[in-house]
C-alpha cells in the first residue's frame, strides 16, 4: 500500500514550538524543507517524492512553524534563523545527530542558513529555487513573488488566487490537480494564519544569506527549473560563484517545483547525488 499523510504523521516539541512533521523509512537522515507558499506544508511539496526516497534514507517532512499543522507563533528576528533553530531542535527531539537536507525555495534558504548557523549538523544539501539567491538579469519582484504577497491582501485568500499563485510554481499546468488546489487553499484559510499570516507585509525579514554563501563547505548540488517564475534561474550562477562546493543541474520546460513536475528524474539525480562519494 502507498504511504499515506495520515500514516506518517506525527508531533514533536521542538523547542518552544510544537512541530508536525511525516516520516518514513529508515537509514541516514533525510530532512526535506517545503517552500513558503501559502498552503505549503511538508507533504504537500514532497508528497510524490516521500515513497521513493524512503527507500533509501529515514526521510522527514517537517511544517515549518507558521505552516501546516505546525504552531502559528510569532516570529522574532530573521525568520531563516527562527526556522533554522527549529529544525535543529527537532532533530534533538526525535534523535536526529547529522542529516542530509533537501530544501525547497523557502526551504533552500532554511537549509543553507541551517549550514551554516549548525555546520557541524548537516552533511549534503540539495537546494531546489532557494530563496537565498540574487537575481542578476530577472526584474523583481517575479511574477511569483508577487502573486505569493498578494494572496492575504484585501480582499482576502480566495480559490481564484490560489490557483493563480500555484499556476505560477509550474511550467505544465495540466499537472496540477483539483485536489491539491483544494487543500492548499484550505491549509492557508486556518483561522491563526488568518490573524497574522508568514506571507503577509511586516512580517520578519528573510536574511541577506547569500553573503555568507562562501562559509557554506557541504557540497551541494543547486536543482533549477528553467522556466522558474519564482526564483529566476539566473540566480543560481551567483550562488555557483559563491558556494565552495557546488553543482548545478537545470530541468528545461519546469518552474518553481522540480520536486513535483520532474519527478521520477528528481528522485533518482537526488539519491544518486546523497548516496555518492
Amino acid at each position: 500500500m502507498p504511504l499515506t499523510e495520515e500514516q506518517t504523521s506525527h508531533f514533536a516539541q521542538a523547542g518552544s514550538v510544537k512541530l508536525h512533521y511525516n516520516e518514513a523509512g529508515s537509514g541516514d537522515a533525510l530532512i526535506c524543507i517545503h517552500g513558503g507558499g501559502p498552503g505549503a506544508s511538508g507533504w504537500s511539496n514532497y508528497r510524490r517524492n516521500v515513497e521513493p526516497l524512503s527507500e533509501h534514507f529515514r526521510v522527514i517532512l517537517p511544517d515549518l512553524p507558521g505552516f501546516g499543522k505546525s504552531d502559528k507563533p510569532m516570529i522574532e528576528g530573521g525568520r531563516f534563523t527562527f526556522y533554522a533553530r527549529a529544525i535543529r531542535d527537532l532533530m534533538d527531539q526525535i534523535g536526529i545527530d547529522k542529516a542530509h537536507f533537501v530544501g525547497n525555495s523557502l526551504g533552500g534558504g532554511t537549509t543553507l542558513k541551517f549550514a551554516l548557523d549548525y555546520p557541524d549538523r548537516a552533511n549534503k544539501l540539495v537546494c531546489m529555487g532557494p530563496a537565498a539567491s540574487v537575481s542578476l538579469f530577472t526584474p523583481m519582484p517575479t511574477e511569483g513573488i508577487r502573486q505569493l504577497m498578494g494572496y492575504y491582501a484585501p480582499p482576502g485568500p480566495s480559490q481564484e488566487k490560489m490557483s493563480a499563485f500555484i499556476r505560477t510554481m509550474v511550467y505544465d499546468h495540466s499537472l496540477l490537480t483539483d485536489q491539491l488546489l483544494e487543500e492548499r487553499y484550505k491549509a492557508s484559510i486556518q483561522p491563526e494564519l488568518m490573524q497574522g499570516p508568514p506571507q503577509r507585509g511586516g512580517a520578519p525579514v528573510l536574511e541577506d544569506i547569500w553573503k555568507d554563501l562562501t562559509d557554506v563547505p557541504h557540497k551541494t548540488l543547486l536543482i533549477w527549473g528553467r522556466d522558474d517564475r519564482v526564483v529566476p534561474m539566473d540566480g543560481a550562477f551567483l550562488m555557483l560563484q559563491r558556494l565552495p562546493d557546488a553543482q548545478l543541474h537545470v530541468f528545461s520546460r519546469c518552474g518553481h517545483w522540480a520536486q513535483w513536475e520532474k519527478t521520477d528524474e528528481f528522485n533518482r539525480l537526488v539519491t544518486g547525488f546523497l548516496t555518492g562519494p
